[in-house]
């Protein structure tokens, strides 16, 4: 009998808690939660305050995962980040965001880094300041140069 492979936990710190509860009181990680639900995700809650929606339906956004407060989704399983930890670190940088943005503001600047990134390099991420923060790489994000250089 096989075993699924489990998420890994990541250790709380004092900035972790201080996190989960600006994320709570700013509504995102409710807002998550919602988001999860109604596209049919399994949700678990695992370490530093973040919850895991896995076998999201729904094809908005087109990531395969994204985090809506401290609520990541992903249209796969619990093992892709068992097999892939630094996807799971890339997308609980962006619950911090989150936490640092004062929640719903991070909607529409998230946004407008997404239109900054395409008009710069023909995609949502390269120039996006969020997913630059949340380190491209760790993201599965390969960095191309501006369009302007191609």
């Amino acid at each position: 009998m096989t075993t699924t492979p489990k998420v890994p936990l990541l250790p709380h710190t004092p900035w972790t808690r201080v996190r989960t509860v600006l994320n709570w009181v700013n509504l995102t990680t409710p807002l998550g939660l919602l988001v999860a639900k109604v596209g049919g995700a399994d949700v678990r809650r695992r370490g530093r305050g973040t919850y895991v929606a896995t076998a999201y339906r729904w094809g908005f956004p087109a990531a395969s995962a994204f985090t809506v407060g401290s609520v990541i989704v992903s249209r796969h399983g619990e093992e892709r980040f068992a097999r892939r930890p630094l996807l799971l670190q890339h997308e609980d940088r962006h619950c911090t965001q989150y936490a640092w943005c004062l929640g719903p503001v991070m909607l529409p600047l998230y946004v407008a880094g997404v239109g900054a990134s395409y008009v710069v390099a023909g995609d949502h991420w390269s120039y996006n300041p969020f997913e630059r923060l949340a380190v491209l790489s760790d993201g599965d994000y390969r960095r191309n140069p501006p369009r302007w250089r191609r």
